[in-house]
């Protein structure tokens, strides 16, 4: 009987083993799935995938501009990460009158970054760069915004002449090379955001409404997706 319960007792035992070995190998995988997501947002891999994209044919080039973009990404990355957004006391947005966000607060706290790790950046990426390679760079940084906002702006403004566009693309190539110095995409849509504006007074200014040019492209939008619904299917014959 002794050795009948022994028997049972080492197979409970071997079972428990093997079940925390099991979990203890499912968290290992969990632990190097997150581990492989975050290596996406380190500065080195980063910077790596943003000089890729210039083609570059000298490495040793390839190799300064990499490890100029990655010290930039890293003062960014731990400016933000070392500054919450508890430095900038509460209080009351003098334009909105609304009390500031969170998110207000660390927007506020990550535009104190010393101007000289955006010079640095700068500097360095024109003396191995081409403009339109410093460009390329850029758009890397902020997700092609400026083409994406130019777009969605000629597809609102009808007849847009050329001084307009000329205004438009000014401001927001300004935009982007400011929102270089922001750690994530949120803050980076703020600052061109804020250009936005800028751009939208401009239209006012001059003679347009951006207001009514505004609904008048969403009215149409929708008037076409109604259409479109309401349209009968093809014939699949």
């Amino acid at each position: 009987m002794m050795k009948k319960t022994y028997i049972i007792f080492a197979g409970v035992i071997t079972m428990m083993v093997s079940v925390n070995s099991y979990a203890q190998t499912g968290n290992t995988a969990k632990s190097e799935t997150k581990t492989a997501a975050k290596s996406k947002s380190d500065p080195d891999v980063k910077a790596e995938q943003f000089v890729a994209a210039l083609n570059l044919t000298d490495t040793a080039k390839a190799s300064q501009v990499k490890a100029i973009i990655t010290t930039h990404l890293t003062a960014v990355r731990d400016w933000h990460n070392n500054h919450a957004y508890t430095l900038v006391p509460e209080g009351l947005n003098p334009i909105t009158g609304k009390i500031f966000t969170k998110a207000d607060r660390q927007f506020i706290v990550d535009s104190t970054i010393p101007k000289t790790v955006h010079e640095t950046l700068m500097a360095g990426l024109r003396q191995y760069l081409t403009d339109d390679q410093v460009e390329l760079i850029l758009d890397k940084y902020t997700i092609g915004k400026v083409a994406f906002t130019m777009n969605g702006y000629k597809s609102i403004v009808p007849d847009m002449k050329p001084a307009e566009e000329a205004f438009i693309l000014t401001n927001l190539k300004q935009a982007r090379e400011q929102a270089i110095d922001y750690k994530n995409v949120e803050e980076i849509s703020t600052v061109f955001k804020i250009y936005k504006t800028k751009i939208e007074d401009y239209f006012n200014s001059n003679g347009r409404n951006w207001k009514v040019m505004y609904k008048t492209y969403v009215d149409q939008v929708l008037a076409k997706k109604a259409i479109d619904k309401n349209a009968p299917a093809a014939d699949k014959d």
